[in-house]
């Protein structure tokens, strides 16, 4: 193999396919990148076993076809500190060899044929999503996972295809964040069982994803899922085990207020009551009364705090503890502009905020000495 690359460009191909490889593994050749180089272009392919990616690389001119496995680690760190427009790189047999300008680097190198293979994306039945909904699918809902369950599949994104509609759910028992949006399905395309994909996978496929691009296919099978952007197929296993009934966590409540609330402000006032709170007491009292939200925080070592928010509010005075990590958690990935609706009943009932672009989040109260 012999090829002349753009340096800015390979990098930031490289550095998105080496975040699949693992930092340690049983097996060495594991943390390599493939390269494979044509004259149609050039695919930089890394796995962990679990999760896999086939990403196409931009500015790559093949003088000689062929494949090099490239470390992470020392490939990683010639394209970081190189400061060379155009490198080429060239494969003898015995390593690959890498050059600048002025800089030349010897590397030794396994064999790309005993490298894993990573599915390709064949599927003629499949999940078509726009781009920046499955962004927003998953940043809403990731944050909100538990990889440490034993007793439940918390450790992923629970992903549910119905009538025209995509819904993304994560939680990890004290939290439950769910996202909906539009989504058409190609080929008469179906789902086989539950299909969770793991937190990290999600991840990495938010990261593949750019809110420039169209849309994203998605193909969900028994054991697995493939996920096709623009420029890559993404490759994971799926979470094995039984995922909450997710839907009973919404109560349809007639007897609960509501309250309109902005997430700037709120935001802010969360994190000024919670600068009080420990990890002893960490809560934060919301009281919702005639025109304000009270929010206050204490600890027998740190003090008190009081913060009040003037809000558009005439029912019935209503106090319920809240973890203000959980609630911010919810802030973070909303625009401070954006409005919502927090749905509160009495201390001890979960209290529901949601969005009118098809987002819910459901926080379990903290239980307060009576």
């Amino acid at each position: 193999m012999k090829v002349t690359c753009e340096r800015d460009k390979l990098l930031a191909a490289f550095q998105l396919a080496a975040a699949v490889a693992p930092s340690r593994s049983p097996k060495p050749i594991l943390q390599n990148v493939k390269l494979e180089a044509t004259k149609d272009g050039a695919m930089l392919t890394a796995t962990d076993l679990e999760v896999g990616v086939r990403l196409q690389v931009a500015g790559v001119t093949a003088e000689a076809p062929g494949s090099a496995l490239l470390s992470v680690q020392r490939f990683g760190s010639i394209l970081r500190e190189s400061t060379d427009a155009v490198l080429r790189i060239e494969t003898d047999g015995r390593g690959t060899i890498v050059r600048g300008e002025r800089s030349e680097f010897r590397l030794p190198a396994e064999n790309p044929d005993e490298f894993p293979t990573v599915a390709k994306f064949e599927e003629t039945a499949y999940l078509e999503v726009p781009a920046r909904l499955l962004r927003e699918l998953i940043r809403r809902t990731v944050f909100a996972t538990d990889n440490e369950s034993s007793r439940y599949a918390l450790g992923g994104v629970l992903l549910e295809y119905a009538d025209g509609e995509l819904t993304a759910v994560g939680t990890d028992g004290r939290r439950l964040a769910v996202m909906k949006g539009p989504a058409n399905a190609v080929g008469g395309y179906r789902a086989e069982g539950a299909t969770i994909v793991p937190t990290r996978a999600m991840q990495f496929i938010e990261r593949s994803v750019h809110d420039g691009d169209a849309e994203v296919q998605i193909a969900a099978r028994s054991n697995d899922v493939l996920v096709r952007t623009p420029r890559a197929v993404i490759y994971s296993r799926l979470v094995e085990g039984r995922f909450p009934k997710w839907r009973d966590v919404f109560p349809k409540r007639t007897d609960a207020q509501k309250v309109p609330l902005v997430i700037g402000s709120a935001y802010s006032a969360v994190k000024q009551a919670a600068i009080v709170t420990s990890d002893e007491s960490r809560g934060v009292d919301f009281t919702f009364d005639s025109g304000k939200m009270v929010l206050s925080g204490r600890a027998a070592e740190a003090g008190q705090s009081r913060v009040e928010v003037p809000i558009s509010y005439d029912g019935p005075a209503i106090t319920i503890a809240l973890d203000p990590r959980y609630v911010n958690d919810f802030f973070r990935v909303l625009d401070p502009e954006k409005s919502f609706t927090i749905e509160v009943k009495d201390s001890d009932s979960a209290a529901i905020c949601s969005t009118d672009d098809g987002y819910g989040y459901v926080v379990m109260p903290l239980a307060r000495d009576k």
